[in-house]
């Protein structure tokens, strides 16, 4: 299958568009919607949200991951095989903490070109078209990279920021939960949360965090928007208090 993870929504042409040149490209692959609301233009806080659910998808899955602010620039276009799965995108540090994380990583640049090739679609002219290759088995030009340029080794490992608010206004962070030590609460918007299981652990209106269904410490509020509740927003620091 093909999984789709872009910022580019699910109102207006774009992701309508990209979906249009895969149905043409490879009509009998399936194209599954993932994220059409990453973190706009943020590479960095999608690029913790893509290696937390990347990991549920099969060997061989191939993510068109398009988070590119800098669409046009000269930063890479690339093929990163990480473990199996594989991604094609910009090489802005959108497939960083994937890579880190493989215990095997081949990374390519694209060297394929379209006949068109518009400044500020490379989504739909460019990322799609090598995704439906690889998709159909077919070989997608391409030369391995000779340095890190698409690579940010600053980046920590795990991100203490808010990275990602849901449909019903929970707030996803950039911390793997498995990595907070036992009794780790966490410090946010002035509140401190303790853990909970899920959401009937806590009574209504209470704030908390837990470990949510693809292993990120999530924070959330019984019966009503964690958002709203507590002002959070994508890039909102989060502290780790360990009693």
């Amino acid at each position: 299958m093909i999984v789709l993870f872009t910022d580019f929504g699910l109102h207006g042409p774009y992701t309508g568009q990209v979906k249009a040149v895969l149905h043409r490209m490879a009509p009998a692959i399936s194209a599954i919607d993932l994220f059409a609301d990453a973190p706009a233009g943020n590479p960095k806080a999608s690029a913790y949200l893509l290696a937390a659910y990347a990991e549920w998808f099969a060997e061989q899955t191939i993510f068109l991951a398009v988070v590119d602010p800098g669409v046009g620039s000269a930063r890479p276009a690339i093929i990163l095989e990480a473990d199996g799965r594989w991604y094609v995108g910009p090489g802005n540090g959108l497939f960083e903490l994937v890579e880190r994380r493989a215990s095997h990583a081949r990374c390519w640049d694209i060297a394929w070109k379209p006949e068109g090739l518009s400044a500020s679609f490379h989504g739909r002219d460019l990322f799609a078209p090598v995704a439906a290759m690889l998709a159909r088995g077919e070989f997608a030009p391409r030369e391995p990279r000779q340095d890190d340029a698409h690579r940010r080794k600053d980046w920590p490992d795990d991100l203490s920021e808010i990275v990602y608010i849901d449909h019903f206004g929970n707030a996803m962070t950039g911390l793997r939960a498995r990595m907070l030590a036992g009794g780790t609460r966490l410090a946010v918007a002035g509140r401190i949360l303790e853990r909970a299981g899920t959401f009937s652990d806590r009574s209504e209106g209470t704030p908390f965090w837990y470990e949510n269904s693809n292993g990120l410490a999530e924070i959330a509020v019984n019966g009503a928007r964690a958002d709203g509740v507590l002002g959070l927003a994508i890039g909102t620091p989060v502290e780790m208090v360990v009693a």
